[in-house]
């Protein structure tokens, strides 16, 4: 059972949300808040996920509201009107485990919901390719060699594993990985350990 709680100030969608979420077997509804400080302040063990919205009326900052929750113990599913690209890359860094419009419907989130608590990631489609093509200062250029054994080995396998997915030697694969760390330590985002990377990877949105 994925313990839920929604952070939002549009009280039709919390209802909506609370009615839909009755029916999923799977997903427990433990609360609803208008505001982050709200849903901290209520003495709940904290859920599982959190769906919040990016922009609340009481104008809290969206990063500061994420890192707050994460903070807290739960895992994070923003939701937005704003197909922001920018801010969909700036909550993910601070630890979001996703950035979801609100053009799409209940199933959607149900499924993204999903994703989320097993610490997985997943976005709006339409902001994916925006993403992928993002080269701010702090997103090093890849080449696709290295690209791939990034990948590889940020899901968990071994060096030897990773070398092999990417049809390349382990000690050409290890260099690969060198150059990428050294790629994150100039642009300020150091990765010194196999989970750095694959933080690195979700923050960037390699997988996608």
């Amino acid at each position: 059972m994925i313990a839920v709680s929604v952070v939002d100030d549009d009280r039709m969608l919390l209802d909506g949300l609370t009615a839909w979420f009755s029916g999923v077997t799977d997903i427990h509804l433990t609360g609803t808040a208008r505001t982050v400080t709200e849903l901290l302040a209520g003495g709940h063990a904290p859920a599982d996920v959190v769906i919040l919205d990016l922009l609340l009326a009481d104008r809290s900052d969206p990063i500061g509201n994420v890192r707050r929750l994460v903070t807290a113990g739960s895992r994070v599913l923003v939701v937005s009107v704003v197909p922001s690209p920018t801010m969909g890359s700036q909550v993910v860094r601070a630890g979001a485990g996703g950035y979801l419009t609100k053009d799409h419907d209940l199933g959607v989130l149900t499924s993204a919901v999903r994703e989320v608590a097993t610490r997985g990631s997943t976005h709006s489609p339409e902001l994916a390719l925006s993403w992928l093509s993002d080269r701010a200062a702090d997103r090093p250029v890849l080449s696709p060699q290295e690209r791939a054994v990034l990948l590889a080995y940020a899901s968990g396998m071994t060096l030897s594993a990773a070398a092999r997915s990417a049809g390349v030697q382990p000690g050409t694969a290890k260099n690969y990985l060198d150059r990428v760390k050294e790629k994150y330590r100039r642009a300020g985002r150091p990765a010194y350990t196999k989970l750095d990377l694959a933080t690195r990877v979700r923050e960037d949105g390699w997988l996608r």
